[in-house]
């Protein structure tokens, strides 16, 4: 055999481990990517992650994790899990629904009664399904990791029932379901990204924003947000996401070993978003922001018309089908 037979044969050989699987011997740098600041449950479990992966792979899969949107945002995130151009991301449930209706129906407004709840439904055939139709956009779904119970804050005044919403302009983000949301309360939708809201709301670009208190707090809303009502008007997910195309590139045990860490992580990012929430009233009273209960029912009623509006949609049958495992 020839010398240039041999060059020919081993450049075969390495494409098409490149195709078909992660070579053993190699080091193997992926990426993973999202939206919130380093104190953030998100970031904690996403390096718990990374380093759990490492060490059952003899450090042989790294993992780099990109915090608070430094590659882009939620969507752009997404798209790029699709092409192929980033591995995983800790992501965002408004976003996964542009491509993934479904997740939508997660959302829908006073669902859920608590956290365990909703992580009940989400491991179950709910979640399984999830992760079927994730599949087919390209993205494979390894956790619903917790985003809580969201909450408003606004700079102008007092919310108590949704007469108070009315003229205010509150930021969402790009969520279908929390555009309705808002919108049946009375107020002015905005769409800003998660990065740009500090600002935003110091500017006076809108007057208010609803998010988890964790994320209230961790991106330090309340410097610029002098009310904050406890309307608990939805509940989200951060779908833990992995690009199909590194997923398919992988060997089984490679895919076996990224599985089971992201199984851990999940359950550390629910505990610790579930910690640091319960604590927060009492902190962010500290930190003179005044602390409101709402009308839970006059907020209720209000959104009615969510539920006639997503129940006999596109995905209206996959949402009745949440509402009766939620209830």
């Amino acid at each position: 055999m020839t010398t240039t037979s041999i060059l020919r044969r081993t450049v075969l050989a390495t494409a098409l481990l490149a195709v078909t699987g992660f070579a053993s011997a190699q080091t193997v740098k992926l990426t993973l990517a999202h939206g919130n600041p380093p104190d953030n449950p998100r970031h904690i479990a996403s390096v718990k992650f990374a380093d759990t992966v490492k060490a059952k792979t003899n450090g042989r899969v790294e993992i780099q994790v990109a915090h608070s949107a430094q590659l882009g945002d939620d969507a752009a995130m997404v798209t790029a899990l699709r092409s192929g151009t980033l591995d995983f991301s800790a992501n965002s449930q408004g976003a996964v629904s542009s491509t993934v209706p479904e997740f939508a129906a997660l959302g829908m407004p006073f669902l859920f009664a608590d956290v365990q709840k909703a992580w009940s439904v989400m491991d179950g055939a709910i979640g399984k399904e999830l992760g079927d139709k994730a599949a087919a956009k390209g993205m494979v779904l390894l956790g619903l990791w917790d985003n809580g119970i969201r909450q408003m804050s606004n700079s102008k005044r007092a919310i108590k029932s949704p007469a108070d919403m009315k003229g205010l302009k509150m930021r969402t983000p790009p969520d279908a379901v929390t555009v309705d949301i808002m919108q049946a309360m009375g107020a002015d939708a905005q769409q800003i990204k998660f990065s740009e809201l500090y600002v935003a709301l110091q500017q006076g670009v809108v007057d208010g924003q609803e998010n988890p208190l964790t994320n209230i707090s961790s991106a330090k809303l309340y410097e610029v947000q002098k009310y904050i009502s406890l309307s608990g008007h939805k509940y989200e997910s951060t779908p833990f996401l992995m690009s199909k195309r590194t997923w398919d590139r992988m060997t089984p045990a490679d895919q076996k070993v990224v599985t089971e860490a992201a199984a851990e992580a999940t359950q550390l990012q629910r505990r610790l978003n579930k910690e640091v929430d319960d604590k927060l009233v009492a902190d962010l009273k500290g930190k003179g922001v005044q602390i409101d209960t709402v009308d839970r029912k006059a907020f209720m009623d209000a959104c009615a018309p969510v539920y006639t509006k997503w129940t006999s949609g596109p995905i209206g049958e996959f949402v009745t089908r949440v509402v009766q495992a939620a209830r």
